[in-house]
């Protein structure tokens, strides 16, 4: 199909039309030549739909760290695939990810969404994720092109990269991904890159996108992103969203009529539009859907997603091989993450999961114990604290009283204003809800306006002011306030909130109710531990973050965990006979008492079968045969980049190339507490008959140990160099039974050996690759020519 003719066949105004969103989620179609309507998602670990709350029920991923940790790309296929599925039981032809921005720092909020700090890693694992959404007629958007490592000041910051450090890191899991999978659409990011935003980049869009790459995709802004009209359509933006105002509109048509666009410029990104739209089935013809697709909770999708979250879970220590846990142990599990696992991040990944099942809940046998307070700012009431299944009612009602729309929350929380076609039109929230059960409660409201709420016989105001946080704070991390009241089960909650129209989004957020037991004194939870353990063969400590660590639009500042969890690790340890400790984070965490237990396993933002995966992993039926997709350093700042936070507005990347394991490697930081690569699975290798041929080294690798196993053989080019640092250039994957001798070949990636001298590339020569488990345990080295 000729897409620029059809192009052309519009007047100037109605191309333009077509450049802005229908809405937030959907772009406008244009029957007189036959492009339907494009329907959008969010959709990094599960595809949201076309609202931000309150959707479909949907299947929940693990969050992309995890299996990321896997190694593998058929991992990666199959989550394509996955999330494929579930955009074709909505009608859904776009799916916003994968996110394949790189982990720079670990205090990067949004890093759970994202692979790797690694660019080959991040590249393969997105150009397979990719394959596996367009193998299935749903296009994927990588996102978000580029230098967007932070969350700090977001929409303003200006990341200042060097040219070389640009092209050979941060640019290059998008051009593996465009290169191998020819990934439909690109998301340009909120960020300046050097001084110039991302919705205007002339120089990475027209001129390494689209140029040298010869990328025939779609180019489409983060939401509410672009700042212009002619600078950004001249820096090659295809499409600005949301809908159905933006900037462009009447500006653009504006700006070509002055000249200041060439008309043939319209044309191009309207070009690109309609091949997107041709690609996923709307374009001619409406393209038909699956009818009989797995539902989220069948049992084949819940056996599907258990399995791909624990085969990623990775085994950190185990010196006395006290996992898999033997079968007939009495355990003690302990912990907030226990009771109440998160199994998924903050922001616009977030979906409506069928459940979210805890290590509690999977693991009958053992005795529980709550853990201590993780979180500062409350959260909406879970499922099961109201005797309605349906959750919260809220009507919304306009400033004459009329209502515009009712909604059951089985979590407790809406999005109001943003995506429903009532902004500016909602004047009041009325809630309602009945307690289940009764006893000492914190309970209290979320979001941005005058609440007066009745719980039983106490009446409740809170004024809360529009959060001075960056932009969608409305949304993201709106306020809260709390009460601890006695409540008895069957009381009503009801009231009203008065929204506050002077926020920057007017009266849009989050709004909600929170409702949870009153928190007890942290040394009484503390001491319940340790009672628990002493009387258990094996206590199972679960700590980790939560959404207010892992999310969009917030950084971290520390990697220690939150509230007293340390305390209860190290009390629990000294008292249990045996201690295992579970991660229940996506990222690096500090782990002060790391050589006071038995053994750790980082388990991630499972998914909604967390806890069926994490017991899963733990008894050994699904080995934890992960690899670690970053660096964890041993301490805060031992990072080689650490700051998230921009000075006078420009945040440097002044480690260049030299970011985690390669940092950690040249010395410019501490030795990690776990290198990037690290994982032990639940056997142990030997390696052997290594050798460099034809650009790909093979090795045998044996199984020593009494367990079948995976052994994923990683390959790391050492450059002569010492301005260069040491790369993955492959790995490869392979499966043994006990004293089963394997041979391994893993194919070097020829990029990798490119080095950008400022006018082009040149190849690096000599040096030495590394055969290895992860640069802590590197098994052997061959010289190269120089």
């Amino acid at each position: 199909m000729d897409y620029r003719k059809l192009a052309e066949s519009l007047d100037l105004p109605g191309k333009v039309r077509l450049l802005t969103g229908a809405s937030v989620f959907t772009l406008v179609p244009a029957p007189q030549i036959g492009l339907g309507e494009v329907r959008l998602s969010d959709g990094p670990t599960g595809v949201r739909g076309l609202t931000f709350t309150g959707g479909p029920v949907v299947a929940l991923l693990p969050n992309a760290t995890l299996p990321a940790a896997a190694w593998s790309a058929d991992t990666a296929y199959e989550a394509g695939r996955l999330l494929a599925e579930e955009a074709m039981a909505q009608g859904i032809h776009v799916v916003l990810g994968p996110t394949i921005n790189l982990h720079r720092s670990p205090l990067g909020g949004r890093l759970f969404e994202a692979y790797s700090e690694d660019p080959l890693l991040t590249g393969k694992l997105a150009a397979a994720y990719v394959r596996g959404l367009q193998d299935c007629g749903v296009g994927a958007c990588l996102k978000h092109l580029v230098a967007n490592e932070s969350e700090t000041d977001r929409t303003t910051v200006d990341s200042v990269v060097d040219e070389a450090t640009l092209r050979e890191l941060y640019l290059l899991p998008f051009e593996i991904a465009v290169a191998e999978a020819d990934a439909w659409s690109v998301m340009a990011a909120y960020n300046d890159v050097n001084g110039v935003p991302a919705t205007e980049q002339d120089h990475v869009v027209n001129g390494i996108l689209k140029g040298e790459w010869g990328y025939p995709g779609l180019v489409v802004s983060d939401w509410f992103a672009t700042k212009s009209a002619a600078p950004a359509a001249n820096g090659g933006l295809d499409l600005v969203m949301p809908g159905p105002v933006g900037p462009w509109g009447d500006a653009l048509v504006a700006a070509v009529e002055a000249g200041e666009v060439a008309e043939a410029v319209v044309d191009d990104h309207l070009a690109r539009l309609l091949r997107l739209a041709d690609r996923v089935g709307a374009l001619g013809e409406p393209r038909t859907w699956p009818a009989a697709l797995p539902a989220p909770d069948s049992p084949r999708r819940r056996a599907q997603l258990t399995r791909l979250a624990a085969a990623g879970m990775t085994v950190l220590t185990n010196p006395a091989g006290l996992l898999p846990l033997a079968g007939d142990a009495r355990v003690a599990l302990i912990g907030r993450h226990a009771v109440e696992t998160v199994c998924m991040g903050g922001g616009s990944a977030q979906v409506n999961p069928p459940h979210q099942v805890s290590i509690a809940e999977a693991l009958p046998g053992a005795s529980v114990t709550d853990g201590v307070e993780v979180r500062t700012r409350p959260v909406p009431a879970r499922p099961g604290v109201w005797s309605d299944v349906d959750g919260v009612r809220f009507v919304l009602r306009d400033a004459g009283g009329a209502v515009l729309d009712e909604r059951f929350a089985r979590d407790s929380s809406i999005v109001a204003g943003f995506d429903d076609g009532l902004a500016g039109r909602i004047a009041t929230i009325a809630v309602r809800a009945r307690f289940a059960t009764g006893g000492e409660i914190e309970v209290g409201a979320i979001g941005a306006g005058a609440w007066r709420l009745r719980v039983g016989a106490h009446d409740l105001a809170y004024d809360l002011a529009v959060p001075a946080g960056g932009f969608g704070a409305e949304i993201l991390a709106p306020p809260a306030q709390t009460s601890v009241l006695r409540v008895e089960a069957g009381d009503l909650l009801e009231g009203m909130v008065t929204l506050d129209p002077s926020g920057r989004m007017g009266a849009v957020g989050r709004f909600g109710i929170v409702a949870r037991p009153a928190p007890r004194d942290p040394d009484e939870v503390i001491a319940a531990a340790v009672a628990a353990a002493s009387a258990a063969d094996v206590a199972v400590v679960v700590v980790g973050l939560t959404e207010e660590q892992e999310t969009e639009a917030v950084d971290k500042h520390t990697l220690r965990l939150p509230g007293r969890q340390d305390d209860l690790v190290s009390a629990v340890a000294a008292a249990a006979g045996r201690t295992v400790v579970v991660v229940n984070a996506a990222t690096p965490v500090l782990m002060p008492w790391r050589d006071e237990v038995d053994a750790i396993l980082w388990a991630g933002l499972p998914g909604q079968e967390g806890g069926h995966a994490v017991v899963a992993a733990l008894t050994g039926e699904i080995e934890p045969a992960g690899r670690l997709v970053t660096s964890f350093p041993a301490a805060d700042g031992q990072s080689p980049a650490w700051s998230v936070s921009p000075v006078d507005g420009k945040l440097p990347y002044t480690e260049g190339t030299f970011i985690g394991y390669r940092g950690h490697h040249a010395g410019r930081a501490p030795e990690p507490a776990f290198w990037f690569g690290h994982g032990l699975g639940y056997t142990t290798w030997s390696y052997s008959d290594v050798r460099w041929s034809g650009g790909a080294v093979s090795v045998t690798v044996t199984n020593t140990g009494e367990r079948p196993s995976r052994e994923v053989v990683q390959v790391y080019f050492a450059p002569a160099a010492p301005e260069q640092p040491v790369r993955l250039v492959g790995w490869a994957a392979a499966e043994a039974a006990p004293g089963q001798a394997v041979p391994v070949t893993v194919h070097c990636d020829a990029r990798l050996w490119r080095r950008w001298d400022g006018t082009g590339w040149t190849t690096l020569t000599g040096g030495n690759l590394l055969v290895a488990r992860g640069l802590g345990d590197v098994r052997a080295a061959l010289a190269l020519a120089p």
